[in-house]
């Protein structure tokens, strides 16, 4: 049954984000510390395990990217729909989505597992290394099916409003991977001892755990009523929107992977204490920024559905709450990781010259959170309003068009050394969050302009 306390069309703004954002945060912090526990088990199988663990991530990135853009496209059309008051519409789109998810996973599973060796080998990987990488990315790949779904499942939900249900799988799985890694990697209780392997299949069974809870989470908010098998199967104009909405952002997100991989390169080349050291301090800003994530979500939700209901009003009021909101909090975030960047540093690494690098890089990059708010809120504005290309733009000039040429000028040429590409990401990134805030805030504008039609249109005696 539908939640009054989450109307996205008539309760106050601020409430509504603050319900939707606070839950998803919570969320991803439980996400972050899965990965953690992953990390933390494969380290005590092996150094080789742990290198394979990390070598594994742009891989398994290719998973994350497909999912989240997929998911960011149906909760802007679902959301639409809902806001436009066509249930069955919104309903059809649901099932729809679904099928979309169980499709992709099938693809991603049967191109991952023929494709892994070849992108392990782009990624330098070799020997014992590369074995364990592709044992770890073999079983992923496998159930890949079972993370699309839990993708699509948390976009029909997120268009109504509801981000309780995924905190509430993400906290569950956090704590059931905690007592399968080990049990799956040891053995025990009938089950074989799997190394690294094990560690995968604990993430996969939690998916699909995931997929049955958020099943029945779906079906009891009445976004699969009355559903039936045959609904499954591909509609050619739904099928085209959702590809048209969630394709771009999949590539914004693969961007994000290139970026890191452009920012690693150029780091690489001051050594392994520089590499090791950046890796710190993005998983520091990366906890810096957890506030605020969650307010991409609500932010994406309220204008979907708003603006599908042409209450162009609320989506600029959203707009506005969700910067004011964001800033002010990434303000605190900034003199907090400012401050305490040497005690933050040295909490993941005892060596001097790591933590040194570490601070540096903090002292600079805590002045891009607030870059992060206005950039993160105007992408998940315009996907809300089906504008997905335009972030795409700006996501391929700013991770990999402008950094390249920056970081060789203030590294190489000017001599800036490592300074010199802490200050080019600063730079980078302020330039795409002022130029895509100009863009939405024009936008923002001539919706309150034609808010001001509709409104005259509707006045009596017009």
């Amino acid at each position: 049954m539908h939640d009054p306390g989450y109307d996205l069309l008539k309760n106050p703004i601020p409430a509504l984000i603050r319900k939707i954002a606070l839950p998803t945060s919570v969320g991803y912090f439980f996400n972050t510390m899965f990965n953690v526990v992953d990390t933390f088990y494969g380290g005590r199988i092996s150094t080789d395990a742990l290198a394979a663990l990390s070598l594994s991530f742009p891989v398994f990135f290719l998973i994350i990217a497909i999912g989240a853009g997929i998911s960011t496209g149906a909760t802007a059309l679902i959301g639409h729909a809902l806001g436009a008051g066509d249930r069955e519409g919104a309903r059809h789109l649901s099932g729809q989505t679904v099928s979309f998810g169980l499709v992709h996973g099938l693809l991603l599973a049967l191109v991952g597992l023929a494709l892994a060796p070849l992108l392990f080998d782009l990624l330098g990987a070799k020997g014992v290394v590369k074995d364990l990488a592709l044992q770890y990315m073999n079983c992923i790949f496998t159930g890949s099916i079972f993370f699309l779904v839990n993708y699509v499942l948390n976009a029909i939900l997120n268009s109504t409003g509801d981000s309780r249900s995924f905190r509430n799988y993400l906290v569950l799985g956090f704590f059931l991977n905690l007592a399968l890694d080990p049990w799956f990697m040891y053995g025990g209780f009938g089950i074989p001892a799997m190394g690294l392997p094990g560690i995968a299949w604990a993430t996969v069974l939690v998916q699909a755990i995931g997929n049955a809870y958020m099943l029945v989470r779906v079906k009891r908010a009445g976004m699969l009523s009355h559903f039936r098998f045959r609904e499954l199967l591909p509609d050619r104009h739904a099928y085209f929107m959702l590809a048209k909405q969630g394709f771009p952002s999949s590539l914004n997100m693969m961007t994000v992977a290139i970026g890191i991989f452009v920012i690693t390169w150029f780091v690489g080349r001051f050594g392994s204490d520089a590499v090791a050291a950046y890796g710190i301090a993005t998983r520091i800003e990366q906890i810096a920024l957890l506030p605020v994530m969650g307010m991409n979500v609500a932010t994406l939700a309220l204008v979907a559905q708003n603006s599908g209901a042409r209450q162009y009003e609320r989506v600029v009021l959203t707009i506005r709450t969700a910067l004011r909101v964001g800033i002010i909090l990434m303000t605190f975030g900034t003199a907090a990781v400012y401050l305490f960047a040497g005690p933050l540093m040295r909490i993941f690494s005892k060596d001097p010259k790591v933590v040194a690098i570490g601070v540096g890089y903090l002292h600079v990059e805590s002045f891009v959170f607030i870059a992060y708010v206005i950039l993160y809120t105007s992408v998940s504005v315009l996907q809300g309003l089906k504008r997905p290309v335009f972030p795409l733009v700006i996501g391929l000039a700013r991770q990999i068009i402008f950094p390249i040429p920056v970081f060789y000028l203030l590294a190489d040429m000017l001599g800036l050394g490592l300074h010199g590409i802490w200050w080019g990401i600063l730079l980078v990134t302020w330039g795409a969050a002022l130029v895509i805030m100009g863009y939405v805030v024009r936008l923002a504008a001539s919706m309150d302009g034609e808010n001001l039609e509709l409104q005259k249109a509707d006045a009596p005696g017009e």
